[in-house]
């Protein structure tokens, strides 16, 4: 047995071990475990069953990381990207009033295309017309805007008519826990703890619970929860997609996910040294990978999967293979058996999760070309747009309709790809539709 693995995983000239690549795959589960507790939350906000999108996101993050590891032999683990279920929630049904079933058709729709343009190798085509100072824009916005959930959801920030946002009530136990739970998760990532996050959403709850803040679960272990209520719902929706509205958000889903895993899995490759000749090899392995995940994701009842940043856990411990991924995903069906947790993970717990995901996400804002004006404007609008609109897409829309413009400005318009100016006249509809 030991010695396939070696053997199909190429671990001695990996230079890696078995011992080592299961322990890095645990780190890596343990660094983003936190989305079984987040994504239920985030998308039971959109009137979702929590025990059926917490199954089915443990279902859709295995299926990914196994495939992954197998498929493209990558240390790269896929799951619910937060950001894109935060654009499913707050942007698409409760800022557009979309029902969740037709959202997850959309979810549906966008997965079908990404799986047909992976296939015939037209992703990596579309993801070069995008300029790259706009893809770190929208990965920075995206940062902001969890950031913003995170610090309203944890109760220091609320509405303010005067100033429109102010800082909230010191007076309630519930903000405190949020703070602590901030600080700890703060504390421990300056301090590169592995698996940060869900440590100090362990502790949160744990303070909550000693504190009567939250109240204890009935027990910790039991059966997986029934997908029942979002099994092949999106699939039975899709003739509800049948507005320009609606097709835009499909586009949305399509462009959010196409960003968010194309930056990661190079920035791990990276990381990992995986690059040569500045491409990543058996790319089109690991993009047919991710869009399998997310198309049986959103069958099961989930918003899209995308590859987690906090993989580089798992790389920065040694992790060099596939085997890595495939042990993240046995733990993530491990941990379907640990659903009444659920009732434990308060929005206070999960607030300190957003708000530090947020600052690894604006990381990139480092890289955009600030002293071009041409870039730096459009960029801008993407980042600032997202968290003050409460949207991604409006954020997206804003700086997408401003940059052929300023380019054409700056006398750099054949620089601009069709593709943009395309998108220049899809957006403009999509900001004209949502203001009817």
């Amino acid at each position: 047995m030991k010695e396939n693995l070696v053997r199909y995983f190429d671990l001695s000239n990996l230079h890696t071990t078995v011992r080592r690549e299961v322990l890095a795959g645990f780190t890596t589960f343990i660094s983003m475990a936190y989305i079984l507790f987040v994504n239920p939350s985030v998308l039971g906000a959109a009137g979702m069953d929590k025990g059926a999108v917490f199954t089915a996101t443990a279902l859709a993050s295995a299926l990914g990381c196994i495939l992954m590891g197998i498929l493209a032999k990558y240390p790269i683990a896929i799951a619910p990207g937060l950001g894109v279920n935060a654009f499913f929630t707050y942007s698409v049904v409760i800022g557009m009033k979309i029902k969740w079933e037709t959202a997850l058709a959309g979810v549906f729709v966008a997965s079908l295309i990404f799986m047909l343009i992976t296939i015939l190798k037209l992703r990596e085509a579309i993801i070069n017309a995008i300029p790259r100072n706009l893809k770190l824009a929208i990965a920075a916005g995206i940062g902001l805007f969890i950031a913003f959930l995170g610090l309203h959801d944890g109760g220091l920030i609320v509405a303010n008519k005067s100033t429109v946002v102010g800082l909230g009530s010191f007076g309630v136990g519930t903000t405190w826990l949020t703070i602590f739970g901030l600080l700890v998760t703060a504390i421990l990532m300056v301090r590169k703890v592995p698996g940060a996050i869900f440590i100090g959403m362990v502790a949160t709850a744990i303070l909550g619970l000693l504190t009567g803040l939250i109240d204890a679960p009935s027990a910790i272990i039991s059966s997986a929860p029934s997908l029942k209520p979002t099994f092949l719902v999106g699939a039975f929706h899709v003739g509800d997609i049948n507005s320009l509205q609606l097709l835009v958000v499909v586009l949305t889903f399509l462009l959010v996910t196409f960003f968010d895993t194309a930056g990661t899995l190079v920035g791990l490759a990276e990381q990992a040294g995986f690059m040569v000749n500045n491409k990543m090899p058996r790319v089109g392995r690991a993009l047919l990978a991710d869009s399998s995940s997310m198309l049986v994701g959103s069958l099961l009842g989930t918003s899209p999967t995308s590859a987690y940043v906090e993989s580089s856990a798992g790389i920065a411990v040694g992790g060099r293979s596939g085997l890595t991924a495939v042990t993240t995903g046995l733990l993530f069906i491990v941990g379907l058996f640990f659903s009444p947790l659920l009732a434990v993970v308060t929005t206070q717990v999960t607030a300190p999760a957003l708000i530090i995901v947020g600052v690894l996400m604006a990381q990139s804002l480092r890289e955009i070309q600030w002293d071009k004006l041409e870039v730096a404007i459009p960029a801008f609008l993407i980042v600032l747009g997202m968290p003050l609109t409460y949207s991604i897409s409006d954020g997206i829309a804003l700086g997408f309709i401003v940059y052929p413009i300023t380019m054409i400005a700056a006398k750099r318009g054949k620089e601009v790809h069709p593709l943009m100016y395309a998108l220049f006249f899809v957006f403009v509809l999509f900001i004209w539709i949502l203001n009817q």
